[in-house]
């Protein structure tokens, strides 16, 4: 009578199911970097390519030498006119709301995406992300969606950190040293 407990089914299977939970440990443990990385660069990608849309090319002269750039922080004319009359960016006048926008969905990005400052990229991004849907009140159905799943990624990065592929990881393994 003593044997049957051991005999059980329940007794065969519990090593087994112990054995795969510590392989999908191990294996979530390795891939954590991956997806904080992923994470960051999902959004990062989404600002920056919003950024560069209100945003020309140009070129400066410099000791009779002219130089280009493939953008500027500086919003375009049509970015001016959606800010003055599309997008209702509260407490900012619309000029200097466009200069801001652009100028954050161009920078935080860049920051975000290398894991340098992430937790206040990741904040003021997110913030921004709010202001953003506030701001155009016609914005419906997939592209609330897409600033829900933004924001949430966001606010998973304020929260678990930049993660182990990032500047920032890199500079905590150097100051530990």
């Amino acid at each position: 009578m003593a044997d049957a407990p051991r005999n059980s089914l329940w007794a065969k299977v519990a090593p087994l199911l112990c054995k795969a939970d510590v392989l999908f440990r191990k294996t979530a443990e390795l891939l954590t970097p991956v997806a904080d990385f992923l994470a960051r660069y999902w959004v990062a990608a989404a600002f920056f390519s919003s950024g560069l849309t209100k945003t020309t090319t140009g070129s400066f002269t410099l000791l009779g030498h002219a130089f280009s750039y493939p953008l500027s922080l500086l919003p375009t004319e049509s970015t001016l006119t959606l800010f003055e009359y599309e997008y209702q960016v509260p407490l900012l006048p619309s000029m200097l709301a466009a200069y801001m926008g652009t100028a954050a969905e161009l920078l935080l990005p860049v920051f975000l995406f290398l894991g340098i400052g992430t937790r206040y990229a990741a904040l003021a991004l997110f913030i921004f992300n709010i202001v953003a849907v506030i701001s155009y009140p016609d914005l419906m159905g997939a592209g609330l969606a897409q600033h829900q799943v933004w924001g949430l990624l966001l606010l998973i990065t304020i929260c678990h950190g930049p993660g182990k592929l990032s500047v920032d990881a890199l500079i905590e393994r150097l100051i530990r040293r």
